[in-house]
């Protein structure tokens, strides 16, 4: 119960800084299997954005990904890249904060992004491979 009352603060915090859209339109194909997202990260075809926070960060993350909290994005949106032949995956701990995310990024003209479904508590539920940042 208390992580879900983080994730709320968490989206809450984005809304109130003007960085998550309140709008609730869906654009198609805004996400990714697990699968195809471990794949395409590791074969290099694809960058890999963890937004969940520095606590979570610590109980492991996938080996290479850049790790951007979501609270930080606002003031470091120039680390995301915004070429569009560059996908951008966004993972978070189970899909409710990346999907949100990308919805507000994409209103700020990034168009290669997805976000990863199933998140970071599945590849951990998998058994895949995390590191200690």
């Amino acid at each position: 119960m208390q992580h879900l009352r983080f994730s709320r603060r968490t989206l809450l915090a984005a809304l109130a800084l003007g960085f998550v859209s309140s709008a609730n339109a869906q654009v198609s194909n805004d996400f990714v299997s697990l699968d195809y997202a471990r794949k395409e990260f590791e074969a290099g075809k694809a960058i890999l954005i963890d937004i969940r926070e520095p606590e979570e960060h610590a109980t492991g993350v996938a080996k290479g990904a850049k790790l951007l909290p979501m609270r930080q994005l606002g003031a470091r949106l120039n680390e995301i890249p915004k070429d569009p032949t560059q996908p951008v995956l966004l993972i978070c701990n189970t899909q409710n904060r990346s999907s949100a995310t990308l919805r507000a990024l994409r209103e700020r003209g990034f168009t290669q992004l997805k976000y990863v479904q199933g998140g970071m508590s599945e590849w951990t539920r998998r058994g895949w491979p995390v590191v200690k940042p």
